[in-house]
């Protein structure tokens, strides 16, 4: 293995999302520092965001020689899956992952599930193309095992109609009856060829709190709509760029072309289908 890379090249960074009444008077950029997260990769770099949203922590690993997962003085831990469980789902070339003392390739579209309790976490570089490892983190009150999953293995299910734009492809790795986890759900979400709502009818999360990162849109955008129903926001979103979802807002989104988001999730329960449904004809 190659020898573990400086931790000045892995950052932590804390987020402090405001209440759904803090963002009626705030401007586009005050939106924007606030909700979205535009530089999670970075060549060479390891960057972490921790949220308020029941703690998850989201982040980019863009190794161009091998980066430890390390503690950081913001957990109060000596390590980072001391008291976490982490998710990482590969979104570029093919990349290694040590995990625990074992070494996973992770393809493209490939999960790999950390549990808590595993020491020893390094991202190496991959031998060809481009590095693009996304990670979602956290707490955990107990130890599931570490797991590794590939693309073709998840669980699909396709959902929506070509009539409301709204066809989707939903690919699951963890959560119930896939890789079990204590609270950390994830996967992705490719919007059908013709459709651009990524969600139709929009919804909330009063248990939980949800974090999109779009991806796979390189020369698009998508609009994503957030906020309290009776007072929605925008964000312009482009590639790569993550957005946070607390329990009171809304997430819908629709791009100007063909994209996926990926989606993890954490809160009171792991059920993906409890949702709270907002009628779009009542939205303002």
């Amino acid at each position: 293995m190659s020898t573990h890379a400086s931790i000045a090249q892995a950052s932590l960074r804390l987020l402090e999302t405001p209440e759904a009444a803090g963002i009626e008077r705030m401007s586009t950029s005050e939106l924007r520092r606030h909700f979205l997260l535009e530089d999670l990769f970075q060549p060479g770099e390891l960057n972490l965001v921790y949220t308020n949203l029941d703690r998850l922590i989201v982040g980019g690993a863009a190794p161009a020689s091998s980066i430890s997962l390390s503690g950081f003085p913001e957990l109060g831990t000596e390590y980072f899956t001391e008291r976490r469980e982490l998710g990482i789902l590969n979104i570029g070339g093919e990349c290694p992952v040590t995990a625990g003392g074992t070494r996973y390739t992770l393809g493209r579209l490939d999960c790999l599930y950390v549990g808590r309790g595993e020491r020893e976490i390094v991202f190496e570089p991959p031998a060809s193309g481009e590095a693009a490892l996304y990670l979602a983190s956290a707490p955990a009150h107990c130890r599931h095992r570490t797991a590794f999953l590939r693309r073709e293995e998840a669980e699909v299910v396709e959902l929506g109609e070509a009539c409301h734009a709204n066809r989707r492809r939903i690919i699951r790795y963890i959560g119930p009856g896939r890789i079990e986890s204590c609270q950390l759900v994830m996967g992705f979400t490719e919007v059908l060829e013709g459709s651009v709502w990524n969600t139709m009818p929009p919804h909330t999360h009063s248990r939980r709190s949800e974090i999109y990162l779009y991806f796979d849109m390189p020369d698009g955008l998508a609009l994503h709509v957030m906020g309290a129903p009776e007072a929605t926001r925008h964000l312009i979103v482009r590639d790569r760029q993550a957005v946070l979802s607390p329990w009171w807002s809304l997430h819908m989104g629709a791009g100007t072309g063909p994209y996926k988001f990926l989606w993890a999730m954490a809160g009171e329960n792991q059920e993906f289908g409890d949702v709270d449904p907002v009628d779009f004809r009542a939205l303002m």
